[in-house]
């Protein structure tokens, strides 16, 4: 491939020093969040929100809990000025959100940009011009100094026309488009100039956005670029430093975190990542990396589906399955090993949870392959294992005692999984929960009463202490038997009763337990025979423990003389 047609950063634009102190850093606080789905994000669609779309997603936004919302690029199209119109005519907007609109650095569109905002409480108006080199020559055909004179008399003019609108509170933005490419002593000379014409204070701040709008390095050049700003603009108390990433290089999480680091306050992007070319960064990620990690990231995804439901409707993109933490199957295991070590990790939190004295839902989590609970997020513990032909045994018995109250056996499990995955492998399709449970019905519970041996009738009784008695009629092979066994338990009476018919049966292991809370709980029995020379595993379900117990072991025997275990 031509690689050398194409140019490192460091030959591209000059790059500060590497007096760094980011990497030290740690992430306590989340920054403000300003999503731009309804305008960065909507401008990159191609079938841009109407209205109707709009306000659905200007309503989600707001019931997040974002503070600051980018609403749209009035001048641009009819759409977005009447958005815009809408919002403040209708009373959408509440008390405590801003409303920022989107402006390139011309009066006429500026004009139109402040005719939008009329009668809305706060306005953040966003003023932005690319400064980058490239497109200095090739768009704009300015000199360095040509460009700063046409930004200077865009912001008077934004000034000017705020000035004419007493009582509304109009705040100021300016983004340096392609500000990662653009020479750093150039962006701080107009930066500077504007915090300076705007007369920003610390209680009326500006916003310089400095966004990496086309990705060019790795994500620590990026940090170290805003580092330099946060350290030399002027007036700094004054100022909020604002990052815009990219996706370009699928590094916008990773750029947005280190310009935190570096001293970034604000954040713009959009939920889940939408945006032109292969997107914006994505707030979704951004803030549930911070609540992974125990830090409070200031907007609501604790039902995370209806965010993507929504979203996906607006923009009318799918969100991928594997997108982080919003994604279909990000909380789901298929892999044997995996499913065995969430299985064992969920277990194991329930137990701490209960020792603590506390909900589960409250106790701190540690499980195995989830860095959040599926739960805070608003999804179902039924999405987390799944079973396919990778499946395990944990993963189906995990299946088994959640869904169906039925606790396998350790030793009993890779039997069981044995039939999972020949009949996986055999569909090449995934089992639900319930075709899981109906599998375990037919493959045990079944096997008692529709093999070749059959329990017609039958009781048992103690006749001495440590003496136990089975009375049965066995139907075996077809033909009945009236048989008497006696044993130091009911089942080893049963397997005497069942030497009497000609089938010899030696019980290795037997489990049982309750399968519900209170004293009408269905109990679940399984037992491990040898049964004429052949081991099996049999299982019995039903309100007697004592029957089950016998289901059991009849089941164990019709598998093993059916050659189906």
């Amino acid at each position: 491939m031509p690689h050398h047609r194409y140019r490192p950063a460091d030959a591209r634009v000059p790059l500060p020093s590497a007096d760094r102190s980011w990497p030290s850093r740690k992430l306590t606080r989340a920054p403000l969040w300003v999503p731009v789905d309804l305008r960065d994000g909507n401008q990159a669609l191609a079938e841009p929100m109407d209205a109707a779309r709009k306000r659905r997603m200007f309503d989600l936004l707001v019931a997040m809990g974002f503070k600051e919302i980018e609403v749209g690029y009035p001048s641009a199209s009819e759409t977005d000025f009447g958005f815009v119109r809408h919002l403040a005519e209708s009373g959408a907007v509440p008390d405590d959100v801003t409303v920022s609109v989107f402006t390139a650095a011309r009066r006429d569109l500026i004009d139109r940009t402040i005719a939008s905002v009329e009668g809305l409480p706060r306005t953040l108006v966003h003023l932005y011009t690319a400064t980058a080199p490239v497109w200095r020559d090739v768009v704009l055909g300015r000199s360095r100094a040509e460009l700063h004179a046409m930004i200077t008399d865009a912001a008077t003019h934004l000034l000017r026309r705020a000035g004419e609108r007493p009582g509304t509170d109009i705040r100021f933005e300016f983004s340096p488009e392609v500000f990662n490419l653009t020479e750093p002593d150039f962006v701080l000379e107009v930066c500077d100039s504007l915090t300076e014409l705007w007369e920003a204070s610390p209680d009326r701040p500006v916003v310089h956005n400095l966004p990496a709008t086309v990705e060019i390095a790795t994500p620590n050049v990026y940090a170290d670029q805003i580092e330099y700003m946060h350290r030399h603009l002027a007036r700094r108390d004054s100022v909020i430093l604002s990052v815009h990433p990219h996706n370009d290089r699928g590094t916008g999480v990773a750029c947005a975190e280190l310009a935190v680091l570096a001293g970034a306050q604000r954040v713009e992007g959009c939920l889940f990542g939408n945006g032109e070319r292969t997107g914006n960064v994505d707030l979704v990620t951004l803030a549930l990396n911070l609540f992974a990690q125990g830090v409070d990231p200031m907007v609501d995804f604790s039902d995370i589906d209806a965010v993507r439901e929504v979203v996906e409707h607006c923009n009318r993109l799918p969100v991928h399955p594997r997108h982080p933490y919003g994604g279909e199957l990000v909380h789901t295991a298929f892999s044997g090993t995996h499913q065995d070590a969430i299985a064992k990790g969920m277990a194991r939190h329930a137990k701490r949870a209960a020792e603590q004295g506390v909900p589960a839902a409250e106790a701190p989590w540690e499980v195995p392959y989830l860095p959040v609970d599926p739960g805070d997020i608003g999804r179902t513990y039924e999405e987390v294992i799944r079973i396919n032909s990778q499946s395990g045994k944990g993963g189906v018995a995990h299946l088994l005692r959640t869904h169906h109250g039925l606790d396998l056996p350790q030793a009993m499990r890779p039997d069981f999984s044995r039939t999972v995955q020949r009949v996986t492998d055999g569909t090449g399709r995934e089992l639900t929960a319930e075709e899981l449970g109906e599998l375990f019905r037919t493959t045990y519970l079944a096997a008692a009463e529709e093999g070749s041996v059959e329990a017609v009738s039958w009781s048992t009784a103690e006749t001495a202490p440590g003496v136990h008695t089975f009375t049965c009629v066995l139907r075996v092979d077809g033909r009945e038997h009236s048989c008497r066994g006696a044993g130091n338990g009911p089942l080893a009476a049963l397997t005497d009763a069942l030497r009497t018919a000609g089938v010899t049966v030696g019980v290795l292991g037997y489990w049982e337990h309750a399968t519900t809370a209170g004293p009408d709980s269905p109990a679940a029995a399984y037992a491990e025979c040898r049964v004429d020379g052949v081991t099996a595993w049999g299982a019995g379900w039903d309100t007697s423990v004592l029957t089950a117990s016998v289901h059991s072991v009849l089941s164990a025997v019709n598998r093993a003389r059916g050659g189906r275990s």
